[in-house]
């Protein structure tokens, strides 16, 4: 077997970034972890949170999601897009969420230039999915250094290329469960029958 994944205590090989005692992270690699994704609030979140994520773990975030799809209004942009400072003070003021004042305030942010994406490509999945990798090279994906320029060419911000490289991995636009992972099989089925937008 790899040595790349490690089996569970349930007897299932998975990538071995994953902490085989957490319920919660086996159930995001399980089924979330590389599943196509279309759905603009639950892109835009992972945006969000993959900046949050800079300088810690995903498993920190992970625990934290909850409270951050509360305090976020569940990651909908045209709400996030009109926070004030009110609601930044509200935010650094949340135990449940990471306080950084300069990701609160870059998620902010991200949401109004967000409004200009969906006026030019109608949606914001369409947008994202333009970057689908044809191939999947070693390292860094060229597609996630061009989305990661694009983005920053808008205006967003915490969106550098192995940020935008997770985000990716993550919504699907690859499939980089490691060989001898027992749910690479199901991410490439559903990658398969799944309709870009």
């Amino acid at each position: 077997m790899s040595t790349d994944v490690r089996v569970g205590p349930d007897g299932v090989a998975r990538c071995r970034w994953v902490d085989p005692a957490d319920d919660m992270y086996r159930h995001y690699h399980d089924d979330e972890w590389g599943r196509p994704m279309a759905d603009d609030h639950r892109l835009f979140e992972k945006v969000a949170l993959e900046g949050f994520m800079s300088g810690l773990s995903w498993g920190t975030i992970l625990r934290k999601r909850e409270n951050f799809r509360r305090a976020f209004r569940d990651f909908d942009p045209q709400l996030v897009a009109r926070f004030g400072t009110r609601d930044v003070t509200r935010l650094m003021g949340d135990a449940g969420i990471v306080r950084n004042r300069a990701k609160i305030e870059a998620t902010i942010n991200n949401a109004q230039r967000h409004a200009d994406i969906v006026r030019e490509f109608g949606s914001f999945p369409a947008y994202v999915w333009r970057f689908e990798p044809k191939r999947r090279p070693e390292g860094m994906l060229p597609e996630a250094v061009a989305m990661s320029k694009d983005l920053r060419n808008r205006g967003w911000s915490f969106v550098g290329p192995t940020t935008v490289l997770s985000f990716m991995q993550a919504m699907g636009l690859v499939n980089d469960h490691l060989t001898g992972c027992e749910v690479r099989a199901a991410a490439a089925a559903a990658r398969d029958g799944f309709e870009r937008p």
